[in-house]
Order: C-alpha cells, then structure tokens, then sequence
C-alpha cells in the first residue's frame, strides 16, 4: 500500500499509515466517543464504522457517536443492528436508529445544529476520543480537505485525540477549494464571526491539524447516498404558490426587493418543492444561506435564478448527483460549504436576514410547532438546525401539509404535543389550504387566523368549536386543557382523529 496516490496524500511521512479498515477500527475502543463526518446523507465515514459493527458483533463495543447530521450508507442501522450504540447526537433520520432510541436501547441527545461543538470546546460533555473523517485529499501540511459535507468534521479533528482519515477515491479532486472552514476563539478571547455577505469567505479550504495525530489513513469508492427527495405533488406545489404570492406581497409592501433576502430551507420533499417554486417566480439574483443545498438549489441556478449559495453541505437525488457533478465547474465558483456551527450561527442569521423556510410535523393554534416527535414521545430524526433559524431568521416560516395518514390526522391540533419552536419564534404557517401571516398578533388572534388560512375540513370546524369554548374560560392564551389532547388520544384510540358520531 505504500507509495500509493500521492495525489491524495500529499504528506510523504503519512503514506506509511494507509491500512484497511478492520486495523483501523481497531483504535477504537469500548466506552469511547466518536466524532465522525457527515451531514445530511453525505461527506460520512463509508469503511471504518462498518467495520467497528463487525468487531461490535463478536466483542462489546459500545460507544458515544457524533457527527454533524444524519449518515447515509446505511451506516447508523448497521451500528445500531450490531449494538455498537450506547448514545448518539446530534441527529439522525434512520428508522433502525429511530425505533432503537424509542425503545430505550440508545440514549439520544437531540441538539440544535449549531451547539455540540459549542459543549464540545467548553468540555461539557464528553471529549471526542478519535474522529473519522471522509476527505478528498491531505494537503502537504497534512490538513485535511473534507468532501461533500463539512457539519462538525472540523472541530471533531481538532479536539480528537486520534483522527482516522478515509480518502474518497470516487470524489473529485476538483471539491478541493470548495470549503471555507472557520474555528470560532475559545472564550473570552472570542471575537464576532466575521461574515456580512453570503458569498465571503472568512477561513481556510482545508481542516488545519497536527499530522502527528493522523493515526490511519483507509481508501474508500463508495458514493454518498442519494437523497430520497419526492417530486412536487399537488400539495406541495399549492404551498409554494402560497409562499411565492406571500413574497410578492411584501414586495409590493415595500419591505422586500425582488432579490429577496438569503433563503434558508430545511431538508426534505416539501421544502424541495418549496423552493423549486421560485423557478417561475418573478424574483431573482437569489441567494441562499442554508444547511443542506438539495436539488432544487441547482435547479435554481440552471434556471438563472440563483446566484450564490452557502451551506454545510449537497445532498442530491441520484440523478441531481450525476448531472452536477459531471459539470461540477459550472456551479463551484457560487458555491461554499462551512462548518456547520457557522452556517447556523444565531449571529450570523440575524445579521444577514435570513428567510428560513422550515417542516413541521405539527403546529397548534398559537403557533407552536413540534418538529420532532410523533404524539408527543416517540422521536422522529431531530430538531436539526430549524431553531437555530427559526429564533433569528429575518422571516422565521413553518411549512406542512395540513392532513397526514390519508386525512385522519390534522396537522394543526388545539395544542402540539411537543414543542420544538415556541410562537414566539413562529412568523409564518402554511399549508397547501393557504398561509397565516402571525407578525403582530395576539394569541387569540393567530387561532382565528391559523384556523380560517391553513386548517382543512372537517377539523376546521373542529377547530372552531374549541377556539370557541376555550375563550369562554378566557386567558391571554385561551385553552380547554382537558380537551387539549383529545385529538391525539382519538387517534391513538381510534386510529383517527375526526370526531366519533355517536
């Protein structure tokens, strides 16, 4: 193995640490805490965790395993299917995983994006014994060139003890110069993240470490997964119709301009449709300043509509993938991946104005949206990065369809069972019925408003008579709670939440 793509490994002293990947899992110990790349199905680790779940199968290895987002390759279920879990953050999307952490077997710590490296830096929880880190290249200097993603990679290699590097062959050489990687100063020596444009760059195209800590390199082929997006339907594309007239609105209000302010857009099929609305929508030189650039961001551009975008990682369908990186050129000058601690720095949203544009799996009659947990308890991927936005954006936006499981559960509930995003963070709820506009009112006022815009039948009705009971008790936020989760307790009873005729 030695002497082997010195393209790759640009570092003579460390072509003498290439070795396979069951010798390198081998640094990995019961009881240990991995940090290990990847975000959003892409930039992970592809060799050492699987085979670190062929040890777990004969010997007992637990660990703590953290990463930026939700893995792809299976990677999380194989871990999970070989007992190699004993906790995980700060997000997944894996139904193994998902069922495993409902049932109690993983303990699941559900952070907002922007934060584990923030507890990690200040040693509030357990430091990162070795990192996994998948990479295009190392540099001369021996720093290490991510792939597709970036998330928590960076700060997981600088704060590891031991880093093992999986070299991506299938990935192109071409991604080096895509990343702009800043550390923020440990306190109180910090200074403001200084970026005031989304196309800036404040920081490095590689991961700066100590080579010496490169314990072992591993090659790797294998591709990202690809994004299991679905196309618009006839739901999603009335929700964007309603986001698009919305912003028309405002335009003609005076308080946008036809470029809009930096977008932000949640993962997922509706907030893929969401966006790819703004293809034949009057506004343009868009930018986006986001987590994940999914498919419609390159739409965007082919449509000449976009102009810049900024996130921590590309997370395409199969053949999104294909097309753009055979003509990964065409797009790389507008493109910049950051550590994800940048992309959703509270600081950084606020300053730039973000429009965030967000899923929910349901909201009440306030405004309170749950994003994370199925009737209340049982986990569904995480909070993700949505709070990061949604406290600070310029327009903090929550879109869903108004019915699920074939129209016996409502989406808009008298009150959410789970709340990941108070009203207070809530500017904006649609659905495929139309939208809410909640800025500058009282609570008893978005009820009316949510009801009448975004609530289909019968439980618009439904909706009605509750609203109506609960002002007779009065409050400043009325509510019935003895009946606050009878739609909930219908379902899980019934099977449906619509009234039972008696």
């Amino acid at each position: 193995m030695l002497n082997a793509h010195h393209d790759r490994i640009r570092l003579p002293q460390l072509q003498a640490r290439i070795t396979d990947a069951a010798t390198a899992a081998a640094l990995i110990h019961d009881g240990m805490t991995v940090g290990m790349s990847g975000f959003t199905r892409s930039g992970e680790a592809k060799e050492v965790p699987l085979a670190l779940a062929a040890r777990a199968q004969k010997e007992r290895i637990k660990i703590t395993l953290m990463t930026g987002a939700s893995l792809g390759n299976d990677v999380d279920k194989i871990l999970t299917e070989a007992g190699a879990l004993a906790r995980r953050m700060p997000f997944q999307a894996d139904p193994v995983l998902r069922a495993a952490i409902n049932r109690g077997e993983v303990m699941y710590i559900d952070h907002h994006l922007s934060e584990t490296v923030e507890l990690l830096r200040t040693k509030q929880i357990a430091p990162i014994d070795v990192a996994i880190i998948e990479a295009v290249a190392i540099t001369e200097t021996g720093a290490i060139i991510p792939t597709t993603s970036v998330g928590n990679s960076a700060s997981y290699a600088i704060l590891a003890d031991q880093v093992i590097v999986e070299i991506n062959l299938s990935q192109a050489l071409e991604l080096e110069g895509l990343h702009d990687v800043f550390i923020p100063k440990h306190r109180p020596s910090r200074e403001p993240v200084p970026l005031v444009a989304v196309d800036q760059r404040i920081g490095s195209t590689a991961i700066q470490i100590d080579p010496d800590k490169i314990a072992a390199i591993v090659f790797t082929h294998k591709l990202d997964s690809a994004s299991p997006i679905a196309q618009p339907d006839e739901d999603t594309a009335a929700i964007a119709r309603h986001l698009i007239a919305f912003f028309e609105e405002e335009v003609n209000a005076g308080r946008l301009t036809k470029q809009l302010l930096p977008l932000q857009a949640g993962i997922g099929s509706i907030a893929n449709a969401v966006m790819m609305g703004f293809v034949d929508s009057p506004f343009e030189k868009l930018t986006m300043y986001s987590e994940v650039l999914q498919d419609c961001a390159f739409d965007l551009f082919d449509a000449g509509k976009l102009d810049f975008a900024s996130a921590s990682s590309i997370t395409l369908s199969e053949e999104k993938g294909k097309d753009v990186f055979s003509r990964f050129a065409a797009y790389k000058d507008r493109l910049v991946l950051r550590p994800q601690e940048v992309s959703n720095h509270p600081e950084v949203i606020r300053r730039l104005g973000i429009i965030a544009i967000n899923a929910a799996l349901e909201v009440d009659i306030y405004g309170n949206v749950n994003s994370t947990h199925v009737q209340g308890t049982h986990m569904m991927n995480g909070i993700g990065g949505s709070g990061d936005f949604a406290r600070n954006a310029y327009l903090s936006i929550f879109a869903t369809k108004s019915l699920a499981k074939g129209g016996d559960v409502s989406r808009i509930v008298p009150m959410v069972t789970h709340v990941d995003h108070t009203e207070h963070d809530v500017d904006i709820i649609v659905t495929e019925v139309g939208l809410a506009d909640l800025r500058g009112l009282a609570p008893r006022e978005r009820a009316q408003v949510i009801v009448n815009h975004c609530v289909a039948e019968p439980y618009r009705s439904m909706l009605k008579a509750y609203i109506a009971d609960a002002n007779q008790r009065g409050g400043q936020t009325p509510h019935v709670l003895e009946r606050a989760f009878e739609w909930h307790t219908r379902y899980r009873v019934h099977g449906s939440m619509k009234k039972i005729e008696e």
